[in-house]
């Protein structure tokens, strides 16, 4: 069970990676680029170049602090240190990573609902908040119990 365990940790550092480094090519090349064509193509819209850059941008950053914090969580399980205070750091950082993503999203959200002709894409949006807010409020609900793991395993620690 224990080469299982260390097999599914090693996959998920490498797609975690893999994951970081393709965030980060968007980030650099293929968003401003994107946004700059765009801008090129549809002269009408081209005031929306920079606005979308720094949204989608700050989206890609937000998931690129999940995976770090993910990654250091995984380090601490390795080191059977994940029971302890420094942990729900982590958890906090990932949590905080998804409300300020939820938070601009609702901006973009409210922003294209009120402007939209079409029910399309604010359907869209309005679908893309409420998972956004479910991984939010997960994250609050394994906090929770990684607070009550944590505190048990104290608990255990002192009798012990």
């Amino acid at each position: 069970m224990l080469s299982g365990y260390r097999a599914v940790v090693l996959l998920l550092r490498l797609f975690l990676a893999a994951l970081f480094a393709v965030l980060v090519l968007m980030q650099v090349m293929s968003l401003p680029g994107q946004f700059a064509h765009m801008a090129q193509e549809s002269p009408e819209s081209a005031y929306l170049r920079w606005p979308l850059t720094i949204v989608s941008i700050f989206w890609v950053l937000c998931i690129q602090v999940v995976v770090v914090a993910t990654w250091k969580l995984l380090t601490m399980v390795n080191r059977n240190a994940i029971f302890t205070r420094a942990s729900l750091v982590w958890v906090d950082t990932i949590t905080w990573s998804i409300v300020a993503a939820w938070a601009v999203l609702v901006g973009v959200f409210l922003y294209v609902g009120f402007g939209a002709d079409d029910p399309g894409l604010p359907l869209l949006l309005f679908l893309l908040v409420v998972i956004v807010a479910v991984a939010a409020l997960l994250m609050v609900v394994m906090r929770t119990l990684l607070r009550q793991a944590t505190e048990l395993r104290s608990d255990m620690d002192a009798v012990i």
